[in-house]
């Protein structure tokens, strides 16, 4: 079933960029890549803005929280949109065609903390560019953010910035990108020159060189020139593998290769385009964005390869009552259909609302469905969303990015649609938190402020919880890492005037089985009049990694009635929010219901719910409980001369050394450590290496606790 009726003209006649004119696109790397400076420099090149930002110096657009400007990192994605003159082919030679092209980006952060602000972008785009340092190619964070764009099926462009940089090495970081991300990654343009040296680009394609002028500082003119005589080897050679690929994944190159007929320079580029947005390839551009050189080829290759609305599958949704699946196929005439991937409190306009169109249109004064809420809302106002700017627009159409101001009654993932045509499509996923720590408020007068400020941030960010802990009664925030806690903290004073204390960050541990056992719960009371009486019988075994809790109702012969059934499910849904060891939320396990009694007159819900609760606790008691905790995968950059000191620091936080790496004078260690361990490790490693040494850390998985580790646990809890 579609949720459209297919046209022949999918476009509104009153949209500025037709369909096929639009590309929605996110810029995606590791942290420090040169994510921003590169959407930056686009911006510069497309004529949003009139003079370049540097994120050393805090002026960047897109960077645009105080936050974001004082560290000199990306904490939330911002879109910004702008237009690009397509170009044509001209013989060999490429030359401005006239035709305007909408580009909508998302410039999302590299640090692990911010991990959802890259999944939910992701979820909404229709292709990315990947951003790799040229001296250090794939990093830890590149491989996540990767394979975030692989889950969601995000064709990518790669670009190998800084290589401007001493060490830079285009080869190397191409085929880090083969081995370790498993990418078909082949030039497109190849850098000319490197680190001091690094002129412009030899672009494969065209067999030509473009030369950025350096008496320009913002790169903004360049000449096309013949390849000079040293790189004709190995532009030949560039041009002789990519044809090659093509052949072997294009069926249409293939067939002119075997019946020897010449492949036109248009043949080829439809060619990478197919296999591009089919994610079978990934063109790779070499480059500096801080220097300015290679920025306006990389948007060429934005407009010539990535797809734009029409160019993808159709989002994929279902009925919400009969769960039938839904297509929903871009079209500004078809049932409007978006989702809303992001929510921000804006100091001047209040709540906004980030949503995506898939299909039809949505004006000022329309009355949008939400089918989790069931509820309808009028929209108010729209606006388009220029970084920090806001431009106030009367409709958005299909593949536009914008923004709602002032709905209510809204979540992270919901859909927004027609009411006579409701349909849920599916939100992005986000990781459990892993580290938290306890907050108060100093005053009385911060306390309900304290109240108001943590919902709000909640609302914006899935992988941030809130909750209060019931033995102690503090209020516990939990999130991504230290990094993301402290801005949240931040964000708390800031934006909503409130002075908190907090104490020291915790870890999220968790708890599961590793046996299978049987569990009864029996809930008998008799107090005078009428009684409660619940008895539920259950199986419990280990579940497969990442499942959670599944329940499955195997009881026969009617020992639990079944308007019982969901108290019971209730109830192991609320006993494995604290386990057995320690108190830790319970993770992956299945429960089978196998048997149970009931009183005509004395059983009640909560009976059940109470003796559902008893028999999981009973069960997983027998089940071998184990405390789990998360492993953080870590990449060490450091000068090899302080190689074993960092090593014997790892070794003392229980580490596993997953493998080494030396280039240059500079030692790569990859490492699993246990999160607990890694707290003030940014400290100890700059005493250790004089402050030479950098890295990286991303969560990996949840592994056992060691028994003395656990005891400590144990003993603290106590």
């Amino acid at each position: 079933m579609a949720a459209t009726t297919d046209t022949s003209n999918p476009n509104s006649p009153n949209r500025a960029f037709p369909l096929e004119r639009t590309r929605n696109i996110g810029i995606a790397a590791h942290i420090d890549a040169g994510k921003t400076t590169l959407t930056e420099r686009i911006l510069f090149y497309t004529g949003m803005i009139h003079k370049i930002g540097e994120v050393h110096e805090g002026t960047t657009v897109t960077d645009w929280m105080e936050q974001e400007r004082e560290r000199g990192i990306t904490i939330t994605s911002a879109a910004t949109t702008c237009s690009w003159m397509q170009r044509l082919e001209e013989g060999i030679y490429k030359a401005y065609s006239g035709i305007k092209m909408r580009v909508n980006i998302i410039d999302t952060p590299g640090h692990v903390d911010f991990t959802a602000e890259v999944e939910r972008s992701l979820r909404v785009l229709d292709g990315a560019i990947a951003v790799f340092c040229g001296v250090a190619g794939v990093q830890p964070q590149s491989e996540t953010v990767w394979r975030q764009a692989t889950k969601y099926g995000v064709p990518r462009i790669a670009f190998v910035n800084k290589m401007d940089r001493t060490g830079a090495d285009f080869d190397n970081a191409v085929n880090s990108m083969r081995q370790k991300l498993g990418a078909n990654a082949w030039p497109i343009l190849i850098p000319l020159g490197r680190e001091d040296y690094l002129k412009g680009q030899i672009d494969v394609i065209n067999q030509k060189a473009v030369i950025y002028h350096d008496n320009d500082a913002m790169g903004s003119t360049y000449t096309i020139e013949e390849i000079p005589e040293e790189m004709k080897d190995t532009a030949k050679a560039a041009y002789d593998d990519l044809v090659s690929q093509m052949c072997d994944l294009d069926e249409e190159i293939g067939m002119l290769y075997l019946e020897e007929k010449p492949i036109s320079i248009e043949q080829l580029k439809a060619a990478i385009r197919r296999q591009t947005i089919a994610n079978k390839f990934v063109p790779v551009a070499g480059g500096s964005a801080f220097k300015n050189k290679g920025v306006q080829y990389l948007v060429d290759a934005v407009i010539d390869y990535l797809p734009g609305p029409l160019d993808i599958a159709p989002a994929k949704g279902q009925n919400p009552d009969t769960a039938e699946p839904i297509e929903v196929v871009s079209n500004d005439n078809g049932k409007f259909c978006s989702l809303a991937f992001k929510l921000w409190s804006d100091p001047f306009v209040g709540k906004l609302v980030f949503f995506r169109v898939y299909s039809g249109k949505l004006s000022k004064g329309d009355t949008v469905y939400n089918p989790r809420t069931n509820k309808r809302e009028r929209i108010s106002r729209l606006i388009q969303i220029q970084a920090d700017k806001r431009e106030d627009i009367d409709t958005c159409y299909s593949g536009d990015i914008a923004a709602i101001v002032g709905i209510k009654n809204i979540t992270t993932g919901d859909t927004l649609c027609d009411e006579d045509h409701t349909i849920l499509l599916e939100p992005p996923s986000f990781p459990d938190p892993v580290i938290s720590m306890a907050v108060e408020p100093k005053t009385k007068i911060d306390q309900e402020k304290m109240g108001n400020a943590l919902q709000r941030l909640a609302e914006e960010d899935p992988t941030f919880r809130v909750f209060t802990n019931e033995e102690t009664g503090q209020t516990i925030i939990a999130g991504m890492g230290e990094l993301h806690l402290e801005i949240i903290r931040d964000r708390m004073m800031r934006e909503f005037k409130v002075e908190a204390n907090s104490g020291k960050p915790q870890i999220a541990y968790k708890e599961t089985i590793l046996n299978p056992a049987e569990g009864e719960g029996k809930l008998v009371k008799q107090s005078g009049g009428r009684g409660q009486y619940g008895h539920v019988v259950c199986k419990v075994r280990p579940n497969e990694r990442g499942k959670g809790l599944t329940i499955e109702n195997k009881v026969v012969g009617g020992t639990i009635p079944k308007e019982f059934i969901p108290a019971v499910e209730k109830g192991f849904k609320e006993a494995v929010l604290n386990g057995v060891v320690a108190g830790y939320p319970v993770i992956d396990v299945h429960v089978d219901i196998t048997d149970g009694s009931y009183h005509d007159v004395d059983s009640n819900e909560m009976a059940f719910k109470m003796a559902a609760i008893f028999a999981l606790k009973d069960g997983m008691k027998k089940a071998k409980p184990i405390l789990l905790e998360p492993i953080m995968k870590v990449e060490n950059v450091t000068p090899d001369e302080f190689q074993g000191d960092i090593m014997g620091d790892l070794n003392r936080r229980r580490a596993r050394i997953q493998g080494m790496e030396t280039k240059g004078n500079l030692c790569t260690i990859n490492a699993e450590v246990p999160l607990a361990e890694m707290f003030g490790y940014a400290t100890a490693i700059r005493s250790l290496s004089k402050g030479r040494s950098s890295y990286s850390m991303e969560p990996s998985h949840f592994e056992e606790v060691p028994a003395q580790v656990k005891a400590a646990i144990l003993e603290q809890k106590s």
